[in-house]
């Protein structure tokens, strides 16, 4: 068995959460062999035309990737992996979220943009893509692409949104933890409130502690030093510093193992897709391995 390719106990966790084809026509190619064609692409960041014969042809095995990401089949099996996987693993729900840049390649660019066509006073967007910049932007490495993530206690993806590169990390916050779920089988819906956040000074913000607060979710974020010295400066009226411990800051590298993982992926740590969807579905199957 290939260091990429599922192994028989991860592959029958994962072949009954599959959508059935009901095409007729040609036999179907087997979709573990599919899903190992996405990985082989996913972890040695070819391109779709060199996969190797023992996956099928290459053709079929792009367009069930770009029907799975589209459909969002590929987020729906990472989620309801994570369900079976919190089920019989000891569940953490203690979240570090931080951020990384990811070098964009030539062959990401070139992705068509979308256009508003004004009909009947409302804003129609004819690409089917959410993101008109394909996040992708402008930074001091050239086009640039910055994940941000949030991971369990064990290091595992929880949540992820993807921007350009020149985007600040304290404004995508909010959103990062918005896709924070703790799913759990049967009825019920998923739990949504980590018992603690950890974060680095790039999240050390009024608005994302009070945020925190009004949730009651304890964070452990270090205050940068001119908070220090203007709230100093203010004396009494500056208030008390927040709370911050140490020994627990030390689980801070976390997120960072969860990223080193993720980027063992070279299609995940040098981005070649030109859509934001299919890089985003080349991280859903990287996050499927981590999960399994």
């Amino acid at each position: 068995m290939r260091r990429h390719e599922l192994t028989d106990e991860q592959w029958a966790v994962v072949e009954p959460l599959l959508p059935v084809s009901g095409v007729r026509g040609r036999p179907r190619v087997d979709d573990r062999q599919v899903i190992n064609g996405m990985l082989y692409k996913c972890r040695t960041g070819i391109a779709w035309r060199d996969l190797p014969q023992r996956y099928g042809p290459w053709k079929t095995v792009y367009n069930r990737f770009w029907r799975w990401s589209r459909n969002g089949t590929l987020a729906t099996l990472v989620s309801r992996v994570r369900v079976i996987a919190e089920a019989v693993d000891e569940l953490d729900r203690e979240v570090s979220v931080d951020s990384s840049i990811v070098r964009a390649h030539q062959h990401a660019a070139g992705a068509r943009r979308m256009r508003a066509a004004h009909t009947g006073g409302e804003r129609v967007l004819r690409r089917a893509d959410r993101a008109s910049d394909h996040a992708i932007g402008r930074s001091r490495g050239g086009p640039t692409t910055k994940i941000h993530l949030a991971c369990d206690g064990h290091g595992r993806p929880v949540s992820v949104v993807l921007t350009g590169g020149n985007v600040n990390d304290c404004t995508m916050f909010d959103q990062v933890m918005a896709g924070v779920r703790f799913g759990r089988r049967g009825p019920g819906r998923p739990r949504t409130r980590p018992t603690r956040v950890i974060a680095d000074k790039g999240y050390s913000s009024r608005a994302i502690r009070a945020s925190l607060r009004r949730r009651h979710i304890p964070a452990t974020i270090p205050e940068r030093q001119d908070q220090q010295t203007n709230r100093r400066r203010r004396g009494r009226t500056g208030g008390r510093p927040p709370a911050f411990d140490r020994a627990t800051y030390r689980r801070r590298n976390t997120v960072e193992r969860c990223f080193q993982r993720l980027k063992q992926f070279r299609a995940i740590a040098t981005r070649y897709d030109k859509t934001a969807l299919s890089y985003r579905a080349m991280i859903d199957l990287a996050t499927l391995t981590l999960w399994l």
